[in-house]
């Protein structure tokens, strides 16, 4: 989980910016403290860490958190369907206590493979019960076996107590042979089965995982710079913006300090200039089929560390030519709006994360289509893309409800309304991880890290599944009260694909793994891309069928790009960085989690969100960076 900032130095009577946490804030974008400068690698072996390590949270939140619900027999939150029975002749989770069952001796359990979830999981809330079978443990049979040939009122023999020990220690190691071969990383590119099987894949409609990927590989992968942007000069102590960053066939585009600046993608020549209000706090993930993109600004340039200037202005400007097609705000009580983010879907612009509630433009003419609205509901922020998703808050302050809506994009009128489970006050985070099928996750209390994450059907009225994320193997990294802003987060195939923290493999090596949960079932399947020995893999997005990951090196070799074949976990790589030490420092300031990272093409690029003065005049510092593999 991306770590909130420090609020900026605030004028008096601001509003709280954020609506979705228990903790008032500024309406400007939040501006994080400077990144700790990377030290010197040494090179006797790999780092320690990586870019997947958590950042701790923030202090807590306005109020107490929500205690959880306590033990029920019924579902757990939000969950629709009730729990399976537990299996015969052995108390399952859920199952009323029961002193425990002689057991016959047991041989050592061997703990079940990385991101699998065993049987009989506890729903959200409840706690094991006594007797009963505890996480990632297998138990054998607790009923006491009759001896061979006995009546059922018989003790069994001490022969066939040592038989039937005998019999339980040879099938726990087949067992953990067989759990070994299929969870060790040999190299190859083994399908790996899943209960749910390959019926859920693709569209949860045709029995196929996904189609064939869009990118290619060149006809060398081995990448070379394309070009290096130095970071722009900032005050003294000051920590500044430059977010946004957006790619077409012919233009790299990224904002610079008050302005925005395209590029030539293969060589970094400057294309054009466009002047902006000041410094950029937000940006559309999408670009129009037209080339065309947004922008928020805020509306003053900065000259000190603790100016002050609220995120209140929008500009439509195409990619390609850097030109203008229209700058705006929006109004309430003749005041000017600030927001945080930025979304598009179709021809609709729509702009959230205001106080005030969100608003939406016309892309191409700029015309106002609908303006935030007053009473007791308001929109705190959207999603784009095939679809308009919002999310709508209604309630007093620490006591909110909310809601996910589908919306017609051309009026903002709902087409359809999920209700979010939960007590009153409860939800603290929401993000919307994609808009078609609807899928969105959720943080409860003063909780920073998503545990729970929702699908709805196709109508976008009903739950379709539940997936408990487990906070320890998986940080659903979310900028705080971002609806969209999410990385690291890919929905495809009908399933939802995360990147497991990184965790001790083979030997001295990290590792760690792209897992995927099925959005028919809530259940992980049995996609496990691995990212090789002291490699990180985390998903960018879909290529098509396939999904595309970013793969951080070790300490002497270069950062990859992969497309990966879901049906049978082939890896086919794409572009690979230089693994020199210049390029490794470089990069090692630009991690997936913090930076803008944008693949196309043959063509990777990598750029900062904010910049600060260089810690001494021999550190180099650099806003974006691009690589071509041809």
């Amino acid at each position: 989980m991306t770590q909130p900032p420090p609020p900026p130095q605030q004028p008096p009577n601001e509003p709280p910016q954020d609506p979705m946490r228990k903790q008032p804030e500024s309406p400007q974008a939040p501006q994080p403290q400077p990144q700790p400068q990377p030290q010197p690698q040494p090179p006797a072996g790999p780092p320690a860490g990586g870019f997947g390590a958590p950042t701790p949270p923030p202090p807590g939140g306005f109020g107490a958190p929500t205690p959880p619900p306590p033990p029920q027999d019924g579902p757990g939150y939000g969950y629709p369907q009730t729990p399976p029975p537990p299996p015969q002749g052995a108390p399952g989770y859920g199952y009323p206590g029961q002193p425990p069952q002689q057991q016959p001796p047991q041989a050592p359990q061997q703990p079940p493979a990385y991101g699998q979830q065993p049987y009989g999981q506890p729903q959200y809330g409840q706690q094991p019960q006594y007797g009963q079978q505890q996480y990632g443990y297998p138990q054998p049979p607790t009923t006491p076996m009759a001896a061979p040939g006995g009546g059922g009122g018989k003790k069994p023999s001490p022969i066939a107590w040592i038989i039937t020990a005998a019999v339980v220690v040879i099938a726990l190691i087949v067992g953990a042979g067989i759990f070994y071969a299929s969870s060790s990383d040999d190299g190859k590119d083994d399908k790996k089965n899943s209960a749910d099987g390959d019926k859920d894949g693709g569209n949860g409609k045709d029995g196929g995982l996904g189609g064939a990927g869009e990118e290619k590989a060149p006809a060398s992968t081995s990448a070379s710079i394309a070009f290096q942007l130095p970071a722009p000069e900032v005050a003294k102590d000051a920590v500044w913006s430059v977010a946004g960053s957006w790619l077409t066939d012919s233009t790299y585009a990224k904002a610079d300090l008050d302005q925005l600046i395209g590029y030539e993608p293969d060589s970094g020549t400057k294309k054009w200039t466009l002047p902006l209000s000041g410094q950029t706090c937000g940006a559309s993930p999408e670009v129009t089929e037209e080339g065309l993109a947004a922008v928020l600004s805020e509306d003053g340039k900065r000259k000190k560390d603790k100016d002050y200037f609220k995120c209140t202005e929008v500009t439509v400007f195409d990619v390609n030519t850097g030109k203008k097609v229209w700058s705006d705000s929006v109004e309430l009580s003749g005041q000017k709006i600030a927001f945080k983010e930025l979304s598009i879907s179709g021809t609709t612009l729509a702009v959230g994360g205001g106080y005030d509630g969100g608003a939406a433009f016309d892309i191409t003419s700029g015309k106002s289509l609908w303006k935030p609205q007053q009473g007791s509901c308001e929109d705190v922020g959207y999603r784009g893309g095939e679809q308009l998703v919002a999310v709508r808050k209604c309630g007093d302050f620490d006591a909110e409800t909310y809601e996910v809506q589908v919306l017609d994009p051309a009026s903002g009128k709902p087409r359809s309304t999920y209700k979010v489970p939960g007590q009153p006050g409860s939800v603290n985070l929401l993000s919307v991880f994609s808009s078609k099928p609807v899928t969105f996750g959720v943080a409860l209390g003063e909780e920073v890290k998503y545990t729970d994450a929702f699908s709805l059907d196709d109508t976008g009225n009903k739950l379709r599944a539940k997936i408990t994320i487990d906070p320890d193997k998986y940080d659903v990294d979310c900028e705080v009260g971002e609806v969209h802003g999410c990385k690291g987060v890919v929905v495809g195939n009908d399933r939802l694909y995360l990147p497991s923290e990184q965790h001790d493999g083979s030997g001295t090596d990290q590792v760690n793994e792209i897992v995927s949960f099925s959005l028919a079932d809530g259940k992980i399947t049995g996609d496990r891309f691995d990212s090789g020995a002291d490699y990180e893999i985390f998903p960018l997005r879909m290529d098509g069928g396939n999904v595309l990951a970013y793969k951080d090196g070790p300490y002497d070799k270069g950062a990859q790009v992969v497309t990966i074949d879901p049906e049978g976990g082939k890896q086919t790589m794409l572009l690979e960085t230089p693994g020199t030490q210049t390029v490794r420092s470089v990069l090692s300031r630009m991690v997936p989690r913090s930076s803008e990272m944008l693949y196309s093409n043959g063509r990777l690029f990598l750029g900062k969100a904010l910049i600060s003065e260089p810690y001494s005049a021999d550190d180099k510092q650099y806003a974006a960076i691009g690589f071509t593999a041809k």
